[in-house]
């Protein structure tokens, strides 16, 4: 027998082990889709899946189910949400057969002045800290849903919740691992040490379990005396006693004022959906107006993630950006109205910046006239209502601010204005802070479509956390679905790009090298990043009959119906 060469086994080996090794997998999963007859829900962490199913199986509606699980998640995820944030929804109320959306941020105190912050030696907005606490509008707006379009009771819905924070929870992988990134933040204020770490000294583990009496009887005192314990009430009086205390800028009054805004969503359309988001104060029009200047490109023959996609993509997602920081914030200080930022003369305009042969190291904003943490879910009910809900402290545990005995972090909202004067989201008191907080929703657009969906079809309700991730990674979600027909699990699964600052571009690893390289040569700074780093989405598709959903692989949570 002829033994063949060592040299040539060798290489034949290599070059096996090279054509196994080269492709990575595209997508970050492999979990089918959800199908439900009656409705569904999916979240982030499995606890808070399980608690809206439980609403829905006992009759609630999806507000209801909604509600529950946001509730829910304030205990198992805390570093991503809690009453000491701000929330958003879009609703498609089946009996009235439209959308509504619902603004629940806060403001700023009535003692945040720009003039304060110089004063204190601030040259730009702190990123964390007593100062970039604003007016948390979460509980606000819980009640707001559920009193227009709810069956249940505040007291109803955080009873899940409550019952976890007395009881405890084991900690789930994805969850404690950003809950462990966060200790050195949380040592440094008394109240998030003794609430979230352990002995005041470490992070809960994986399958740890943990328990927080103080929050638990914070949410008992708002089961009893309803959310005006938080708003002007004694728990209110607590918070604005310790704030001022140690340098934050919010009065009682800046609470009993807090009202969150009835709104009607804004929408695009793309490939022959309706595309919806919320109006500013918050980066929802950037999802739009990427849409629109993307949808005269044949997307689908570039091919899905190959390099002249991302590169259209990303040189879409800096334009939309750069009109965010000129002229998105509170949508009392606009000085471009937002159907102006999505007019064919706006869009045509910043579409003609995109070079398909160069990365773009910088974009400027549209030449006027006038000088992210979080938790997303989705639930629909047996009658047709669907909601796309999101709920946030901003970064991992806001602020890092707990006040003594009550349980919960402080967002840090404030973080998100700009001291730079003259703008619509330059700092003020009773301003709303620009926002990265974006629910999405898709209609099937009717013959004459009505400015709130009133006529179209739902199709679906869908986000993605994550800071300055959520616009581009709708984007990306959509045309996923939309333009090369993945299921709405395929769709998540999905590997993402993520674009910072200049040329400097994340991907995942389920991006292949050739396509990295041809990013490189187009003049991106490309570098693979953690999953956690891409955001984590949920969402909902309505069937002819029942649903269909799907949950991020990148966080711990799972979609189920029945």
């Amino acid at each position: 027998m002829r033994v063949a060469p060592v040299a040539v086994i060798l290489s034949s080996l290599i070059a096996v082990h090279a054509a196994v090794a080269q492709p990575r997998n595209s997508t970050m999963a492999g979990k089918s889709a959800v199908y439900a007859p009656n409705g569904a829900a999916a979240t982030s962490q499995p606890l808070a899946t399980a608690a809206a199913l439980a609403v829905l199986q006992r009759g609630g509606n999806a507000i209801d189910a909604a509600v529950t699980a946001a509730a829910v998640l304030t205990v198992t995820e805390p570093m991503m949400t809690g009453i000491g944030g701000d929330m958003f929804a879009i609703v498609w109320v089946a009996k009235e057969k439209r959308l509504i959306g619902l603004n629940a941020s806060g403001r700023a105190g009535s003692l945040m002045t720009r003039e304060e912050l110089v004063k204190r030696g601030r040259a730009r907005m702190p990123g964390r800290g007593i100062e970039t606490v604003t007016v948390p509008g979460a509980l606000a707006g819980w009640d707001a849903l559920l009193k227009k379009y709810g069956t249940f009771t505040l007291a109803q819905a955080i009873e899940p919740a409550i019952q976890y924070a007395e009881n405890g929870f084991p900690l789930t992988p994805v969850i404690a691992g950003d809950w462990a990134s966060e200790r050195n933040v949380l040592a440094q204020d008394s109240g998030a040490k003794a609430t979230f770490l352990v002995g005041g000294t470490r992070a809960p583990q994986t399958g740890e379990w943990f328990k927080n009496p103080d929050y638990a009887r914070t949410l008992r005192q708002i089961a009893a005396e309803g959310p005006g314990a938080l708003y002007g009430g004694s728990l209110g009086k607590r918070l604005v006693d310790h704030i001022q205390k140690v340098g934050g800028f919010i009065t009682l009054d800046d609470l009993k004022k807090n009202q969150p805004t009835w709104v009607t969503p804004i929408s695009t359309t793309f490939k022959g959906y309706r595309v919806w988001e919320l109006p500013p104060n918050n980066q929802g029009i950037a999802t739009l107006e990427m849409l629109r200047i993307l949808e005269p490109y044949d997307l689908k023959a570039m091919g899905h993630n190959s390099a002249a996609y991302l590169h259209h993509l990303i040189e879409a997602k800096k334009l939309a950006y750069a009109d965010l920081a000129r002229y998105v914030g509170d949508a009392d200080h606009l000085t471009i109205p937002v159907s102006r930022m999505l007019s064919d003369e706006f869009i045509e305009e910043r579409r003609s910046h995109i070079d398909p042969k160069k990365a773009q190291p910088r974009m400027e904003p549209y030449p006027g006239q006038t000088s992210s943490e979080t938790i997303y879910l989705s639930t629909a009910d047996k009658d047709g209502n669907m909601v796309s809900f999101i709920n946030s402290n901003f970064d991992l545990f806001g602020s890092g601010i707990v006040v003594p005995g009550t349980g919960f972090t402080l967002h840090n909202r404030g973080a998100g204005f700009t001291m730079t004067e003259g703008l619509p989201n330059t700092v003020a008191p009773g301003k709303r802070p620009f926002h990265t907080l974006i629910p999405g929703f898709v209609t099937r657009p009717a013959a004459n479509p009505a400015a709130d969906g009133a006529g179209d079809e739902p199709f679906m309700t869908f986000g993605l956390m994550g800071g300055s991730m959520q616009a581009q990674g709708h984007t990306q979600f959509l045309i996923n679905m939309i333009v090369f027909g993945m299921d709405v699990q395929q769709a998540q699964d999905a590997g993402r790009f993520r674009s910072n600052d200049g040329v400097r571009v994340s991907v995942e690893g389920a991006v292949p090298d050739s396509v990295i390289a041809g990013l490189r040569a187009l003049g991106h700074e490309v570098t693979i990043a953690r999953p956690t780093q891409f955001g984590g989405s949920q969402a909902i598709v309505k069937l002819l009959r029942g649903y269909a959903a799907g949950s991020d692989p990148r966080k711990d949570g799972h979609a189920a119906g029945y």
